[in-house]
């Protein structure tokens, strides 16, 4: 299991099906061959198959994850939609205590003004004052959110006011090969901050299951 910096983010593994030898015999089957045990004659045609976007058989291992993320960033997460399926908690059933992400005194980037999206590594001027500033506007959604459950409002309606710094947590089920395209993308130098971490605890937590397939799908030659 990973955890994010802040203790509350994390990404679980809940179940696995496949493994390197999977990938094989999906490609073999081509052939009507099977490989009962997993060879370096099979790590290089793994190798031949990533490197010649043969990627079908790829997908033919699966894996079940139970990732808990800020809202802003699942919305990203979610725009990922090949191989996946998810079933994300809702606020029209339940109504415990909201959990928000705030950003970090450091994570509060300047905004690049040669981008239409993504942010300087340096933090804005006054980074310490705007922190406090979101953490309150945060507490003071919480509290909101509360008094309107109090008062007999609906939770589907009262949610209107959590912000986008909510935690939302969801299983997710996906292919191998669905998960390495997510990797590439999130991890690249455009790629917001806070997603990458997440991505990268992907590729920490699925290569030791699929040490050769990540590795021929996620190789930068």
């Amino acid at each position: 299991m990973w955890s994010a910096e802040d203790g509350i983010g994390s990404v679980e593994v809940i179940e696995v099906f496949g493994n390197d030898l999977t990938v094989v015999n999906a490609a073999r089957v081509s052939f009507a061959k099977e490989s009962s045990e997993f060879t370096e004659r099979d790590s290089g045609l793994i190798r031949y198959l990533a490197k010649h976007k043969h990627t079908s058989p790829f997908f033919h291992p699966q894996v079940r994850l139970r990732i808990k993320m800020p809202l802003f960033i699942a919305r990203e997460w979610f725009r990922h939609t090949i191989g996946f399926a998810r079933n994300e908690v809702s606020r029209r059933y339940v109504d415990s205590e909201p959990e928000l992400w705030f950003p970090s005194v450091d994570g509060l980037r300047e905004r690049d003004p040669k981008l239409k999206q993504g942010s300087k590594e340096t933090a804005v001027s006054g980074a310490e004052e705007i922190q406090k500033e979101i953490k309150d506007a945060g507490l003071q959604t919480i509290s909101l959110y509360n008094s309107l459950l109090a008062r007999g409002v609906a939770p589907e309606i009262a949610r209107a006011c959590l912000p986008q710094g909510m935690y939302t947590e969801f299983i997710e089920t996906g292919s191998l090969a669905a998960y390495a395209r997510l990797w590439e993308l999130r991890t690249d130098p455009g790629a917001q901050r806070e997603i990458a971490a997440y991505a990268r605890a992907i590729e920490t937590l699925l290569l030791p299951y699929f040490p050769v397939s990540w590795a021929a799908l996620t190789t930068t030659e």
